[in-house]
């Protein structure tokens, strides 16, 4: 055993890590939720007021310290090797990764929901009125998007937390500070300080993340009873047997040709994975996320570019919904009004959501709102999406964390690209969490 290793106190049996703290305050949420269910209206109320708190005031804090975090983790990264080639080469490496690997969660997903056909035989129901704005909004076009990608305000932008934004404009800073030279050398120092006080106020904050955790499933199930977990059963179980069937193929296959270490990286991942699924919110999962890829041997510099820049261009798990839900309408839509909808206008579609999917970034709803989109466009009757919206929570959860865990992995393979990925460093990760276990 390493000297590392042992150097790590053991733990009693009533100290639990966070990992098993944060899966406790699941089950427990739960378990809340379930008994908020039974409760009359008006008593159930004040407890959902109660829990929906405790769950804003973790999400607020893990937005608080995102802007700052990015923005300090990128310019010192990347100004921190006076390297501008790297700049662009790390970034075509990046796009290329990111659209090789949603294409297989777009044909995962589509081989899945026409083998399982979750849609046959569903009767549409429900009001589209009840999809409230998303059915009025729409994808930014390819335009739109290119040039909401460059801010008019760093503040404006840090504001909003669109993470789009502060990378482009992190980057131009960053090529600046190198330019600079000399009198970058300040700001240079000034960002490692700030990402390192980031990290340590992300670790404060993770530590209330077992009540966050647990006050949004007790929101979810006590909002929604646990017939959420039943309702449209069959088409919540195509979506997540498709995300374990992408996750074991694709991302295995990804880990093996990489040569990614599995342990280390399991247990750099899992945290915000388990953060991410519990509050379907990306956004909690990027500080511990941040730290833990770091710490398993990827660069700051590539860490920080990669991983906002995914929330964009790299959300396999809501591509794979995408292509999921479309399909189960379009089955649910035969059933009812008996026109067949092939394979070919199923590929076609695909292909829209692609581009289409890219597009979404500042836009609430973003799953739903695309969906919507690729419905209409196609003649398909958004009573569908009204339906799925019953169950949209569920599936949230699902989608929310394979986004994360696949931009983690995309951290990894560019950082093994570029040829910096520190096995030795992994390595230890691995040795000093076992050693915790």
């Amino acid at each position: 055993m390493s000297a590392s290793a042992e150097s790590v106190p053991s733990r009693k049996w009533y100290q639990f890590s966070l990992t098993q703290q944060i899966m406790i305050g699941l089950v427990v949420g739960v378990l809340l939720g379930w008994w908020m269910s039974q409760m009359p209206a008006d008593r159930r109320v004040n407890w959902e007021t109660w829990s929906a708190l405790i769950r804003d005031i973790f999400l607020h804090l893990i937005k608080a310290m995102i802007a700052p975090l990015v923005f300090a983790s990128i310019v010192q990264g990347i100004a921190g090797t006076g390297d501008l080639k790297k700049v662009g080469r790390m970034g075509a490496k990046a796009l290329l990764y990111f659209e090789v690997v949603t294409t297989f969660a777009l044909a995962v997903g589509l081989l899945m929901v026409n083998w399982v056909k979750p849609g046959a035989g569903v009767i549409l129901s429900g009001s589209v009125g009840s999809l409230g704005a998303a059915a009025q909004a729409k994808p930014l076009t390819l335009i739109e998007t290119i040039l909401h990608t460059f801010p008019t305000s760093l503040l404006d932008a840090m504001a909003r937390g669109d993470v789009l934004q502060i990378v482009c404009f992190s980057l131009l800073f960053a090529m600046a500070v190198i330019a600079a030279g000399e009198a970058g050398k300040p700001v240079l120092v000034w960002c490692d300080s700030l990402t390192q006080v980031m990290f340590k106020f992300a670790g404060i904050i993770m530590k209330f993340a077992p009540y966050g955790v647990g006050a949004a499933m007790a929101v979810t199930v006590g909002h929604q009873g646990l017939e959420v977990l039943l309702s449209l059963g069959k088409l919540v179980l195509t979506l997540y047997a498709s995300l374990i069937v992408f996750v074991v193929l694709v991302f295995g296959a990804v880990i093996w040709i990489a040569k990614i270490p599995l342990r280390p990286f399991i247990r750099a991942v899992r945290e915000p994975f388990t953060v991410a699924f519990a509050t379907a919110n990306s956004e909690s999962a990027l500080p511990k996320a941040f730290e833990n890829m770091e710490k398993v041997g990827v660069p700051r510099g590539i860490v920080g570019f990669v991983l906002p820049a995914g929330y964009t261009f790299n959300l396999d798990g809501s591509t794979l919904h995408l292509a999921v839900a479309s399909v189960f309408v379009a089955q649910a839509a035969e059933a009812t009004t008996g026109i067949h909808f092939g394979l070919g206008q199923q590929i076609t579609m695909m292909l829209t959501l692609m581009i289409t999917s890219k597009g979404v970034a500042a836009v609430p709803r973003a799953s739903l709102v695309v969906l919507i989109a690729a419905l209409q466009s196609f003649g398909l009757p958004l009573e569908g999406a009204a339906m799925i919206l019953g169950v949209d929570a569920l599936m949230d959860m699902a989608r929310t964390s394979v986004n994360v865990l696949g931009n983690c992995l995309a951290s990894a393979v560019v950082a093994r690209w570029e040829g910096e990925f520190d096995d030795q460093k992994a390595a230890g990760f691995g040795l000093g969490e076992e050693a915790k276990s």
